[in-house]
């Protein structure tokens, strides 16, 4: 098979999952348009989201979980297009940190993303062909409006918590900020209040690199039949180096032959860790849209949360009751502790109620979706003891 036909077959199969999910999915009309920070207007638009667990007859019992750029909502279940486990199946799941014995769990899809929520892989209704860049930009406070609108459709007037990391974690700050009323306790990882401009620069590599693809098309491979395979893929590895550390890195692979006993002295994948890479890369396109990465990586580019408050984060918060657990990891050069102890202050200064936790790690920034029984530990008991709080039992 060449590698024409096999993006061929990912886009038959990103189209499928963009527009009819293996999921739950709720489609809005005009009579719930979805407003934009962007000054548009989508008045036709879908949510594609997972559930875990029961619903209480209270309703009180709810967790939302937040994916990160590079997730979807299949959170604790085999995964539609890889058959692989959920990302986050270390943490969610009977008698797990978020335990689907006890709490109604729900991930949705994000807005800008490509496994069923409105996105530029999905069939613009207007045109009948994928939206591509038709598709306006969408921003963090944007994807929670969407969630909002899904938790009302749902008949949820309060998570009991909400929870998320990297992106997820900025989602969960959004949520806590414009409808604190609704967030009884939150729990941010790894995340900041604003993107840094290292992370914007390392998001830019990533959707150069998609969009140097001539089989980008100028965003509409779908409408042809195409597929930027080598720029995603490229974008995918670039990134997932800010992901680990260099401890991480050196333990798993050090400078390490791969399947070689000396160097070729040419450029095939020589080390452990180029293979590696590689197959990451190749892994990433079977499931990901790059216009979607594109979307997405932009809206973390331009997420700052004090901005919007006259540029004093602890305005964000004010007369918030939202319980707080704010967590980072040491290892973590993407999302530095710093940016955890801005938004830790920021919430003191504001008389928010605010627990915050450094986890010693050299898992780097994807810790979060590692074996770490520190995390768990911290997520368990915050949990539970807010789920005390509210009388739920």
């Amino acid at each position: 098979m060449t590698a024409k036909d096999n993006g061929r077959i990912e886009t038959a199969r990103t189209r499928h999952e963009a527009d009819r999910p293996s999921s739950a999915l709720v489609l809005f009309g005009p009579d719930t348009p979805l407003k934009l920070d962007s000054g548009a207007t989508l008045d036709r638009w879908q949510v594609a989201y997972q559930t875990y667990g029961t619903l209480n007859a209270e309703r009180t019992n709810a967790v939302l979980v937040c994916h990160a750029l590079t997730g979807d909502q299949h959170v604790a279940n085999v995964h539609p297009l890889t058959g692989k486990p959920g990302w986050w199946s270390r943490m969610v799941g009977p008698g797990k940190p978020v335990d689907t014995d006890r709490y109604f769990v729900i991930c949705p899809n994000v807005l800008g993303g490509c496994m069923g929520t409105t996105g530029p892989a999905s069939t613009n209704p207007d045109t009948g062909q994928p939206y591509g860049l038709d598709l306006p930009l969408v921003t963090i406070p944007d994807m929670v409006r969407a969630q909002a609108i899904l938790l009302d459709h749902l008949g949820i007037e309060t998570a009991l918590a909400v929870v998320g990391g990297s992106m997820g974690g900025m989602q969960v700050l959004q949520w806590a900020a414009a409808y604190p009323e609704r967030v009884f306790a939150a729990i941010p990882i790894a995340c900041g209040a604003r993107h840094s401009s290292q992370n914007i620069a390392f998001h830019e590599v990533g959707r150069q690199a998609v969009m140097a693809d001539p089989d980008w098309a100028k965003g509409k491979y779908l409408a042809e039949g195409k597929s930027p395979r080598k720029g995603l893929a490229v974008a995918r590895m670039a990134a997932h180096i800010t992901y680990m550390s260099d401890k991480s890195l050196h333990a798993k692979f050090g400078r390490q032959l791969q399947d070689r006993e000396a160097p070729t002295f040419g450029f095939d994948a020589d080390f452990q860790i180029e293979s590696y890479l590689r197959h990451q890369g190749v892994t990433f396109v079977e499931r990901f849209d790059a216009n979607a990465y594109l979307y997405m990586t932009r809206a973390m580019d331009y997420f700052d949360l004090a901005a919007a408050h006259g540029g004093r984060l602890s305005e964000a918060f004010k007369g918030s009751r939202t319980r707080f657990c704010i967590v980072s990891f040491t290892s973590d050069w993407l999302f530095p502790t710093e940016d955890s102890k801005v938004i830790t202050r920021a919430l003191i200064a504001s008389g928010g109620n605010v627990s915050f936790v450094e986890i010693d790690t050299d898992g780097g920034h994807d810790a979060f979706l590692l074996d770490e029984p520190e995390l768990f530990a911290t997520v368990d008991g915050f949990l539970r003891a807010a789920a005390h709080a509210r009388g739920i039992h």
